[in-house]
Order: C-alpha cells, then structure tokens, then sequence
C-alpha cells in the first residue's frame, strides 16, 4: 500500500489514501474501545462472583492469621518468617501491613514549618574521600585443588 500517492497536479495527497486512514484509524479506535469494555465488564463479573482481580498472595489467607499472629504477637522477625514459609520478605510485609508501625507521622497541632532561607541551605563541609586501597594478588590463584 502507498501512503505517499500525491494527486498529480495539486501535490496533495490523494483523498481515498485520506479516507483509507482515517477509517483503519477509527476501526483501531473502536476496537481499543471495545477491549476496554470487555475488560471492564470481565473484572464486574469476576467481583459479582466474589473474585478479585490481581495476582494471587504468595501466603494463603488460612495461613495469613499464623504469620500475622507470630510477628505481631510471637515477636518472629520478618525475615524469620519468610524463611519459614519459603516466600519472599516483601509477601511477609504484605500480609502484616496493617500491623507495622506507620512511618509518617503528622503532628496537626505543631506549627508549620519554617520556610528554608538560601543562606541556611548549604551544605555541609565536604569530607575528604580517599582512594580505594587496592593490591594485586601476591601470588596466581588456582581453582584446582
């Protein structure tokens, strides 16, 4: 197909080359617009019947109570536990969200920060940096025993 057939007096582009576009454009369109819905209508239906969208937890929910009750309660450490159930540190977290302390912290009753003045935002004295300390190996090494 020649999308570069020019009308051979005025130069444009020729008008069914124009037309051709616009409609593989517009069926492109309608189609993202119809996968959309039908992804749309899919994930309605799946929550109607109780399921929800998304990977599924790497810790079954019949085992999310133990993990959160040792952590919370057992005081067994993250990585401890994710030894345990041979599952990632991240999956641990996950299932004890709501029990980890919340890092930011708001105080509504403090008064708003002072605004920082150019001159107070220097930086600190630059520390010296040394050369990283280096030697070859004093003899060949061998992986053969």
């Amino acid at each position: 197909m020649d999308l570069t057939a020019h009308h051979p007096r005025t130069g444009e582009l020729l008008s069914t080359l124009q037309f051709m576009v616009q409609t593989l454009a517009a069926a492109g369109e309608l189609r993202r617009d119809l996968q959309r819905q039908l992804t749309y209508d899919g994930l309605r239906a799946a929550e109607a019947n109780g399921n929800k969208g998304g990977r599924r937890p790497a810790i079954p929910a019949d085992k999310t109570d133990h993990v959160r009750t040792s952590s919370h309660l057992g005081g067994q450490s993250i990585p401890s536990l994710a030894r345990e159930y041979a599952v990632s540190r991240g999956a641990v977290r996950t299932a004890v969200a709501d029990l980890l302390p919340d890092y930011t912290v708001v105080d509504l009753d403090a008064p708003a920060p002072e605004p920082l003045v150019p001159s107070t935002c220097r930086a600190g004295p630059r520390l010296p940096t040394r050369p990283p300390t280096w030697s070859p190996p004093s003899a060949p090494c061998s992986t053969r025993a």
